[in-house]
């Protein structure tokens, strides 16, 4: 089946990234580091299919070494919190063939990444037992190259003027600005042309092929479907989903699909049942016509005349008791009066897709704060024993041996930064009562879908008794009625 996945972040000092491990990763490849001073050995990573480096004419030639390139952009980059390259990790199509993926896959970059100026570092993942999915990745500096092939700079300053033309002081007597992007690499209005560019390329070759499958590369609600998405899992989850460990991510989808099920289903038992109401308005709205009680009474005396055994006509004796309580509980005598119940029981689901959505929203947040949480107190002891170490050469040494956990450290403190009480806890037994409340929440929402369900099943019972009692009457049913009614059945 046919995927869209076109997911772009930044790879950052912030949040304890290297440029040098990020490239080799994805290239399955051992670098190294002098900005670091350390090696990363991804040589032995598989599922690996090929990788090489898109450069623009005015790039040296010399960057065409992956580790010579991404060495310079580090050196370049002095500051602590540097914002290095952005990541690309997008799906391939498993209705092409490798090669044509490869193609594919090469005509974006060059078209739209390297025709911009950009620098990119490519490389195709193909499945195996890690890699579930075929997709590319590209990683692209995001400090621009002048045209000597010399580094420019991200941002420019832009000064405030007053209307005499002079800069404009704050209170510490300096100008000030607005930090401009030399480029629009990072924009969203970039990353919308990147993501439809994509898609209008999977989207030809579907068509050259003779595919019926499309890809969009807009999302569920902007295209209109009314589903909540799933969040990414990852290689390291699925692992852990197929071996049955529980996860959170894993168990939140699993909440996710189930929900979505349940929502499709009451959206098509709606949608019919509008089908049919459009299609018998004429007749059943017609002051000569019966209304739907008298048809549900020539649909039971219809069935009875056919029947042999006593239990037979107790069997539809009961029917007709079950759809005509229905419509006289509901007041549904006319097709006004059931348009009006479908439109209601379509403004319950929504409002339910509402709530589920705002759950699922909120369940999210909660669980990475948690898992957050978790990380913190897993590495704080080593940050701790490092500030205990009262010599500074023995605390450089301890600091290099643990360089992988301190990044993640001080990347988990900075995302827990806003979270912190005032005596420098975390509010963890909150959150946890958060988890269950909101648990509890979507136990209830989800409830209200059985009533939903149920109420829909009884409509579609009284549109099928009507329809057979206007068959019976001479009033032939649309074709399409009878296409969606055998449907049903």
């Amino acid at each position: 089946m046919a995927i869209y996945h076109f997911h772009v972040t930044q790879i950052k000092r912030s949040a304890g990234q290297s440029a040098i491990a990020s490239a080799a990763y994805r290239s399955g490849e051992k670098l190294y580091s002098e900005y670091y001073g350390e090696t990363s050995d991804y040589s032995h990573k598989k599922g690996v299919i090929c990788s090489e480096i898109f450069l623009p004419p005015h790039a040296p030639s010399e960057y065409a070494d992956r580790q010579t390139l991404w060495n310079a952009l580090e050196q370049v980059e002095r500051n602590k919190d540097a914002q290095l390259a952005y990541s690309f990790d997008i799906a391939l199509q498993n209705e092409f063939s490798l090669e044509e993926n490869i193609a594919l896959a090469r005509q974006f970059v060059s078209e739209q990444l390297v025709s911009r100026g950009m620098i990119a570092d490519f490389a195709i993942h193909m499945p195996d037992k890690e890699i579930q999915n075929p997709h590319f990745h590209v990683l692209c500096p995001i400090r621009p190259l002048k045209e000597n092939g010399k580094w420019g700079y991200k941002q420019h300053r832009v000064y405030h003027l007053d209307e005499n033309g002079n800069r404009i002081l704050d209170e510490n007597g300096k100008a000030t600005f607005d930090a401009v992007p030399t480029t629009d690499w990072g924009s969203p209005e970039r990353l919308e042309s990147w993501r439809a560019a994509w898609a209008a390329l999977c989207n030809a070759k579907f068509e050259e092929k003779g595919f019926d499958c499309r890809i969009d590369h807009r999302s569920y609600e902007r295209q209109g479907i009314d589903q909540i998405p799933t969040v990414h899992e990852g290689p390291a989850v699925r692992q852990m989903v197929a071996k049955g460990i529980p996860t959170d991510k894993g168990d939140l989808n699993r909440w996710v699909r189930s929900t979505n099920a349940a929502i499709r289903s009451l959206r098509k038992k709606i949608a019919t049942l509008l089908d049919w109401l459009k299609d018998v308005r004429q007749e059943l709205s017609q002051p000569q016509q019966p209304n739907l009680g008298e048809l549900l009474g020539d649909y039971i005396a219809m069935r009875n005349a056919g029947a042999w055994s006593r239990k037979a006509k107790l069997g539809n004796l009961k029917q007709f008791a079950e759809a005509h309580n229905y419509i006289m509980e509901n007041k549904l005598f006319t097709v006004e009066a059931l348009e009006e119940r479908v439109a209601d029981l379509n403004g319950q689901v929504s409002v339910l897709k509402t709530e589920l959505d705002a759950s699922n929203k909120s369940q999210k947040e909660l669980k990475d704060l948690l898992q957050q949480a978790e990380n913190y107190a897993r590495l704080k002891p080593i940050f701790d024993e490092m500030n205990g170490i009262r010599w500074n050469g023995q605390r450089e040494k301890y600091r290099q041996e643990h360089e992988s956990e301190l990044r993640q450290f001080y990347m988990t403190r900075r995302k827990l930064t806003d979270a912190f009480t005032p005596d420098g806890k975390l509010p963890i037994s909150a959150w946890r009562r958060e988890m269950e409340r909101l648990a509890r929440e979507h136990e209830a929402a989800y409830a209200k879908y059985k009533p939903l369900r149920d109420d829909l099943t009884k409509l579609l019972q009284v549109r099928h008794h009507v329809n057979v009692a206007l068959e019976q009457r001479g009033q032939p049913v649309t074709t399409q009625q009878k296409k969606v009614e055998k449907g049903e059945r």
